[in-house]
């Protein structure tokens, strides 16, 4: 087998080994060489080359998304690193475990005028749960160091074990930091950075490690009940008349269907989820926008909850921000085994615990609540929002209200949906989505980058078949995602392409002039239909209802392509039909 001659190149390598670390995305360069060697030598690792680093930090994320597992990146030093740093951040923020494995140049040719050389160290800082920054081995340091750094010795026998030992205090602190970053990735399920510097030469090779790397212990991160809280928890539950349980993003089957059923007898409460929850029940309110959007209030004081639980990651919908800021619940907790986010400004506990743990001792203690009208009067409400979500559809022209209908229906049974970010993630929650789709989007910094890129890299590993919707300034945005060699056949993307930003067209201001097209809106006429023939994508193209019914017929068909759908809507008309539909759901 072929390993790199540096040693600490050999010990990053093992102990992404021993941390069972399989997918490794390596981005070209020379300075990442030694590590480049070593991954693409073992066969125990699944190594994909992607050029722009960007895509690859995205792509990576897409696996860690589906896999749950540590993925890593791996790039050469300079500003290549900088290029991970979207995705970083979205890692921090979505609790995805992404390791970065960045090359660098020694310390002491840094800031001297080199090329592809910047401040690494440190470099993500509060964007990573860890940041190793590794010493270069003695073997090369001590070529590079001046007379006055050398210690003189008597004799060579004194001097060699000398520098023997300093170089095994340097092996075991750098093999103690990659522990401690990987453990931490694993933990805290987020990213964590490992700065690796080489020196010259970086392509020599050997054929057998010259490392022994010392066995690391795991500690014990046993969850821990606190059963004081949980009682008292139950008590003011079990004594309130109206709980509101708020479920943002959360992985498929994070709880448990027995939970939700006997959430669903207690008349005191009300479960809204989004689309991103993945969570399905007759009595759960998704939808939160077209339930609420709409109230008066007097309405939004008999949906003020007592208490609020909150479930899962970061929430979509504004609307539902800005009700529980300005009619605040008496409690907030929220549960969760990592971090808990103080959105409404009224949290008061945060249960650090699994959820299925924490429904199991919570629950075992709650007496339902059945004279409580909250969630009947709710329901008929929930009920009325639908019948006339129906009808308006009957009413408007071809939009991107209408092609969001038709192709969610679309949608194969028993698939996943990616999702991209800015309008398209919020006309998907006004829908109802079939039960068997699992729902995914970046919702971690809501960025419209790299949103193709993660859904190729959860497409690669989903044993799904997965389906990406996304808008046609994202779609642009992440171009580069599509220069990849590992996008299944069965991938499908539909852009939808209303020539620009039409987000912004819902927003307040100034419409309809040459500054709100250029700098708001940035309309374009730009269409995918070259970008799809250059990466081998099989392109179709409609512009209207009835070309949109017969591709739909035939795109989710078996082909020796990946297919992309383009649908192209009238951008001066989504934002009046969309701002029309919570007027009329009234």
């Amino acid at each position: 087998m072929n390993y790199s001659k540096i040693p600490l190149a050999q010990t990053v390598v093992t102990l992404c080994k021993t941390h069972n670390i399989k997918h490794i995305i390596i981005s070209p360069g020379s300075r990442n060489a030694p590590l480049t060697i070593g991954f693409t030598h073992d066969d125990f690792f699944e190594c994909y080359s992607i050029v722009d680093e960007r895509c690859a930090a995205f792509f990576a994320l897409g696996i860690a998304q589906q896999t749950q597992e540590p993925t890593a990146v791996v790039c050469t030093s300079g500003s290549a690193l900088l290029n991970y740093y979207p995705a970083v951040s979205e890692a921090y923020y979505s609790r995805v475990p992404l390791v970065v494995i960045s090359a660098d140049r020694p310390k002491h040719l840094v800031d001297i005028g080199d090329g592809q050389t910047i401040k690494q160290k440190n470099v993500y800082d509060e964007h990573v749960f860890y940041s190793a920054n590794l010493k270069l081995d003695l073997r090369e340091e001590t070529q590079k160091q001046s007379k006055e750094e050398v210690p003189l010795f008597k004799n060579l026998e004194n001097k060699f074990e000398k520098l023997l030992g300093l170089q095994n205090g340097i092996q075991s602190q750098n093999e103690t930091e990659i522990h401690q970053a990987l453990h931490s990735a694993v933990i805290n399920s987020g990213p964590v950075h490992i700065n690796v510097p080489f020196d010259e030469p970086l392509y020599e090779r050997v054929d057998a490690l010259t490392i022994s790397p010392i066995p690391f212990k795991l500690p014990n991160t046993q969850q821990i009940i606190d059963a004081n809280e949980i009682e008292e928890c139950t008590e003011i539950w079990s004594n309130s008349d109206k709980k509101l349980i708020l479920v943002g993003v959360l992985q498929p089957n994070s709880i448990e269907e027995k939970w939700l059923d006997e959430l669903s007898k207690d008349d005191s409460v009300i479960i809204m989820t989004e689309t991103t929850s993945n969570l399905y029940h007759k009595d759960i309110f998704p939808g939160i926008d077209k339930l609420i959007a709409p109230l008066e209030e007097e309405d939004f004081k008999k949906l003020q909850p007592d208490v609020l639980l909150t479930l899962g990651g970061l929430v979509v919908s504004k609307k539902v921000k800005r009700f529980l800021r300005d009619y605040k619940p008496k409690y907030h907790w929220y549960v969760e085994e990592h971090n808990a986010n103080d959105t409404f400004f009224v949290l008061d506990r945060h249960i650090k615990l699994n959820l299925n743990t924490f429904f199991d001792v919570f629950l075992s203690g709650v007496n339902a609540n059945s004279k409580s009208e909250y969630k009947k009067y709710w329901l008929a409400i929930r009920q009325k929002r639908r019948k006339m979500h129906d009808t308006y559809l009957k009413t408007i022209p071809f939009s991107d209200f209408t092609v969001f209908d038709k192709v969610l229906k679309s949608i194969p049974d028993n698939s996943q949906l990616q999702v991209g970010n800015s309008s398209a993630i919020r006309y998907t929650q006004l829908f109802q989505l079939k039960n068997n789709i699992n729902v995914f989007c970046n919702r971690g910094t809501s960025g419209i980058d790299g949103s193709t890129s993660t859904a190729i890299g959860a497409a690669l590993v989903s044993e799904e078949r997965v389906t990406f919707i996304t808008g046609d300034l994202s779609f642009f945005y992440d171009s580069n995602a599509l220069w990849n060699n590992y996008i299944p056949k069965g991938f499908r993307i539909i852009v939808i392409n209303n020539s620009g930003g039409g987000i912004f067209r819902i927003l307040p201001g100034h419409k309809n002039t040459e500054n709100f097209d250029t700098f708001f809106e940035t309309k374009h006429n730009l269409n995918a239909s070259n970008l799809s023939n250059m990466y081998g994508f099989e392109y179709t193209s409609v512009k209207n209802e009835m070309e949109l019914t017969t591709a739909l017929d035939t795109f989710y068909d078996f082909s020796n392509q990946p297919k992309l759908l383009e649908i192209f809507t009238p951008s001066q008309i989504n934002d009046e039909i969309l701002l029309s539909y919570f007027e009329f759901i009234k």
